[in-house]
């Protein structure tokens, strides 16, 4: 008698808020049970008897691996695997296949939406007129706030693959002449520069690289100072990748003309941040949204799908570890 395929999605709310099909994916499995959230002490229990565990963001350590030893597959629903022992999954021949480029257009359109907020000081005009500026003013127009053109301004870039890829062809679009930094731990390569040169070429950086040994607090004070007075800051990868602290301060000091980040170095930050300080200017937050369009999710529960498929045909699809 055939295996049956008992597949429990540890944590679909984080995935999911009532408007995603998960047809295709129910019809993966013989059984799909759905629990918007799981704590830690709940994962083991939920995991009981399944054969496909499907994650997000609930961490399955080898503890918990070696508790469900019935577990073949590990979905996760993201690009990300630090969720998953992958030692402890490849030791116990367990299968983890993962989630890829999924959110290239809406990561690349939230980048370009806050370097636009900064270059036209949109969060400013906007609360000038909430609090009633416009209404007062002596003229048809509000100009109290400094506008920037993009268009023949220089964008630096850490980071150049499919995202990166997408980012630089939306900004050239705007006029933009495209700049790229050699990326510590990486082969060198002649089309990279290194950031010493690249820092003081640029009106924006954005950065796009993963958080490893070598990119952690890769942008500090002092790689901070090196940039353009009133040059842009942009972070969609992870929060480590930059010093919050020495953010807030160069901030706090003028020397940026702004900077913009969806991600922050613990999320939530149930216990604070130097970022969320309110005397701050020129910052803008967004809540690690950039990757949440309802397309971009539609396309995870698609690969998640074609990754069951790929596994249940013998052939494991986006499998890493």
């Amino acid at each position: 008698m055939p295996t049956l395929r008992r597949a429990v999605f540890l944590d679909h709310a984080s995935l999911d808020l009532g408007d995603l099909d998960l047809s295709g994916l129910r019809d993966s499995f013989d059984e799909l049970q759905l629990y918007p959230s799981t704590t830690a002490e709940d994962v083991s229990e939920r995991l009981h008897g399944a054969t496909v565990a499907i994650s997000n963001k609930v961490m399955l350590d080898a503890k918990t691996l070696a508790a469900n030893p019935q577990l073949q597959l590990i979905l996760v629903a993201a690009t990300g695997t630090n969720n998953v022992d992958l030692q402890a999954a490849r030791a116990q021949g367990i299968v983890v296949s993962n989630c890829q480029g999924y959110g290239t257009p809406s990561v690349a359109q939230h980048t370009l939406a806050l370097l636009l907020a900064l270059a036209t000081r949109l969060p400013d005009y906007q609360h000038a007129v909430a609090a009633g500026k416009w209404a007062q003013a002596k003229q048809f127009c509000l100009l109290d706030f400094p506008i920037v053109e993009l268009e023949g301004k220089s964008l630096g870039m850490l980071g150049h693959g499919e995202l990166g890829g997408a980012v630089a062809r939306l900004a050239e679009a705007f006029g933009m002449r495209v700049l790229l930094g050699q990326l510590p731990g990486r082969p060198l390569r002649e089309d990279r520069l290194p950031l010493d040169e690249l820092l003081p070429q640029v009106d924006a950086l954005t950065l796009h690289c993963p958080l490893n040994e070598h990119t952690r607090n890769l942008i500090g004070a002092e790689e901070l100072a090196l940039l353009k007075p009133g040059a842009f800051v942009i972070n969609t990868a992870r929060g480590g990748l930059i010093n919050e602290q020495a953010l807030a301060d160069t901030l706090r000091a003028g020397h940026l003309g702004g900077a913009a980040t969806d991600v922050l170095s613990v999320e939530p930050p149930v216990n604070g941040n130097p970022l969320l300080a309110d005397d701050i200017p020129r910052l803008i937050i967004t809540p690690h949204s950039a990757w949440g369009a309802v397309e971009s999710r539609q396309r995870i529960v698609e690969q998640l799908r074609e990754n069951a498929a790929a596994f249940f045909a013998g052939s494991p699809r986006r499998q890493v570890g």
